[in-house]
């Protein structure tokens, strides 16, 4: 969720009291040790504590499935790591969610190791600076996202035509509706990313 590997090891805990609008933010001392102990992982690598941990803190047995689910998507995946940021962020700019566009147009820019690639597929992904296997897996993710219902046997095959393994097609799919969740909660409590999100990466 953060993984931006930054310089910064040094910083301590801090969930943000305006890490969303519509829930309050637990104390960080209140938190179980558990949850603690994560929340400190995440801080050391990325240098500050991304907000959506300070939000999903809000109720721990939710933080523990969402992020032991994303943790699962990102370290058991037939898929790069720049894939699933673009899923990601392609999937956030259909549904407008402010957080995961900047908080993982970071990670795009980071993992793509391109500073514009990012604002490309939020804007419009179909115009984005891509080859043709990522424009029919983001093809794919964005019509799950956008028309669920009309999703068939044909949109799969086109993945398997694109070079995509039976495992990485069910990892496209397993992202995108994982991201489709976390952009109407990131909506629903009203999420803000952290300052520092909007800078990492240029």
């Amino acid at each position: 969720m953060g993984d931006t590997n930054s310089d910064s090891e040094d910083a301590a805990p801090q969930l943000r009291d305006d890490a969303m609008g519509q829930f309050p933010v637990p104390a960080f001392d209140d938190l179980p040790e558990d949850l603690r102990d994560r929340i400190a992982e995440e801080t050391e690598q990325a240098g500050f504590t991304p907000n959506v941990f300070s939000a999903f803190a809000y109720k721990p047995s939710h933080f523990r499935a969402f992020f032991d689910y994303h943790d699962a998507l990102v370290e058991d995946t037939a898929l790069e790591r720049e894939e699933i940021e673009m899923i990601v962020v392609a999937v956030s700019g259909v549904n407008h969610c402010y957080y995961c566009n900047v908080a993982h147009g970071a990670l795009v820019r980071i993992y793509a190791k391109d500073p514009t690639l990012a604002d490309q597929l939020i804007a419009n992904y179909r115009t984005a600076d891509i080859n043709e296997t990522h424009r029919t897996m983001l093809d794919v993710a964005v019509k799950l996202t956008e028309r669920p219902d009309a999703i068939e046997p044909a949109d799969l095959e086109k993945l398997r035509e694109a070079g995509f393994s039976e495992e990485a097609i069910w990892d496209i799919g397993a992202v995108t509706a994982y991201y489709n969740m976390s952009n109407r909660m990131a909506a629903f409590a009203e999420m803000r990313p952290n300052d520092e999100f909007h800078t990492l990466g240029r």
